[in-house]
């Protein structure tokens, strides 16, 4: 019948997050040999007082037994002393190993976790003895990607703990966490709750239509449809605010030779990098280092100051000065508010105005002002350190003025999901617009169903297995 028929359709569209996940995970199971117990060192390189190597999979304890010296009385979680031994029976270490069973352990399954001096020829051997008695090195990714098939993690989650091992700021760090504790998952919790909603209400009435029950108009379509579109699209326009926490942004100082460029970069970053001299033109060529500006990775350029030069290195470095403004997010023009302005001055105003976003510093505020005050400028003093938490305001105001109302509504930082959710509200403002020209529910649940596979696929319900494979594979070895 007619209408068994588009049941079926619909389940096949949009099926249940398990059988979902089952079908698309089959082909990654194969490829990454779910079966097999993986090890790999999950300390970062380099030497160190402690090194870890991770095992992973149901022979885990049994593997690990027999590269040790005498039986363990394997407990769960808790700590017990071994000794590691190469393919001879001579002790390689001394250390402790723990035991995580099944299910309650990062990946989900058995997972032992041998703590060992952070030599790097210990943590090799003992890596070597692991494989030779039957396990096998992960592949980058690999236990999460684990994780997250057994259902420990979401996608989001999973992506936000590569975004916490790789954050350089405190607030990349807390943004990642509240995301690994599952806040976007949560927060698209009741856009996707009202879309199924909507989506059951329509096939109710398309199933049940010679049943004489009411199917919904189009007005109420359009409405619950404009409804989660609206909150959709409120969390794609957020990316805006959540790129610059992931990705950082440039920030470059200019200005004219002594006016306090090498201070003001000293000053903001917090350290004495730059050398500072009574000398004009001291800076030859463009320094940088980066900061956190509230929460935001800024990354700090001191550029050569701008003159007329017949210095043929000062004249390089001055043109790598006019490089660093073009190629910058925000340039800070700095002027010597005790000295009156120059051309030169004017110069740099006008040609930072056509580069993009700049402020205005007047340094050396600190002293009696002889230039004429312009608007919009920030008055600072990078001797005394007068003005430098206005600046820092102005810099976050700037780079993100809808940053506040983002921290408090929750952002999103990947491009990926910022996509899947632009594809999401396209699709329902398709289902909107169809719904008003009448065209028949099936065709409008097509949209509809289009639209529920953007969000699905943010949380890895219909994700396809080589993307999932792209995502794991921008992974440490060992995470």
């Amino acid at each position: 019948p007619r209408r068994h028929v588009r049941r079926c359709r619909a389940r096949v569209t949009a099926g249940t997050t398990a059988d979902l996940k089952a079908v698309v995970t089959t082909a990654i199971v194969a490829d990454a040999a779910h079966s097999d117990t993986i090890a790999a060192v999950s300390t970062p390189p380099g030497r160190g007082g402690i090194g870890i190597v991770r095992v992973s999979g149901s022979r885990a304890r049994e593997i690990c037994s027999a590269i040790l010296d005498g039986a363990v009385t394997w407990l769960p979680r808790h700590a017990h002393l071994i000794k590691v031994l190469d393919e001879e029976r001579r002790e390689i270490d001394t250390g402790l190993a723990t035991w995580f069973p099944s299910p309650h352990s990062y990946t989900g399954e058995e997972v032992v976790e041998l703590s060992l001096h952070g030599s790097p020829v210990v943590l090799r051997a003992c890596l070597e003895r692991l494989c030779a008695v039957g396990a096998r090195l992960a592949q980058p990714g690999e236990f999460s990607l684990r994780a997250f098939i057994n259902g420990r993690l979401d996608l989001p989650q999973a992506e936000a703990v590569r975004d916490l091992i790789e954050a350089t700021t405190l607030y990349q760090a807390r943004v990642a966490a509240q995301q690994v504790s599952g806040s976007l998952s949560r927060r698209l919790a009741p856009a996707k709750k009202d879309l199924i909603d909507l989506i059951s209400l329509l096939e109710a009435g398309i199933d049940f239509a010679e049943d004489d029950i009411s199917v919904a108009t189009t007005v109420e379509i359009t409405r619950r449809a404009d409804a989660v579109r609206a909150g959709v699209t409120r969390l794609a326009e957020s990316f805006g605010y959540g790129r610059l926490v992931h990705e950082g942004v440039t920030l470059a100082i200019v200005g004219r030779p002594n006016v306090g460029k090498s201070s003001l970069f000293n000053r903001i970053l917090g350290q004495d990098r730059a050398i500072v001299t009574s000398t004009a033109g001291t800076t030859r060529d463009t320094i940088s280092e980066t900061a956190a500006v509230g929460g935001i990775p800024v990354k700090l350029v001191d550029t050569a100051g701008v003159r007329e030069s017949s210095d043929p290195i000062e004249s390089l470095g001055i043109e790598r000065s006019r490089q660093a403004l073009a190629d910058a997010d925000l340039t800070v023009v700095v002027l010597d508010i005790s000295q009156p302005l120059t051309p030169e001055d004017h110069q740099l105003i006008t040609f930072a105005r056509e580069s993009g976003q700049f402020l205005i510093v007047a340094n050396k505020c600190d002293l009696p002002p002889r230039a004429a005050v312009l608007s919009g400028v920030v008055p600072v003093s990078a001797l005394t350190g007068e003005g430098i938490d206005a600046l820092r305001e102005r810099i976050v105001a700037a780079l993100a003025p809808d940053g506040g109302t983002a921290q408090e509504e929750g952002f999103i930082t990947s491009l990926r999901h910022e996509r899947l959710l632009r594809d999401c509200a396209n699709d329902l403002e398709k289902a909107s617009r169809a719904a008003e020209d009448a065209i028949p529910h099936e065709m409008v649940l097509l949209d509809f169903y289009a639209a529920l596979r953007s969000l699905d696929a943010i949380t890895g319900a219909t994700s396809a297995d080589d993307i999932l494979n792209r995502i794991f594979a921008t992974f440490c070895i060992g995470k």
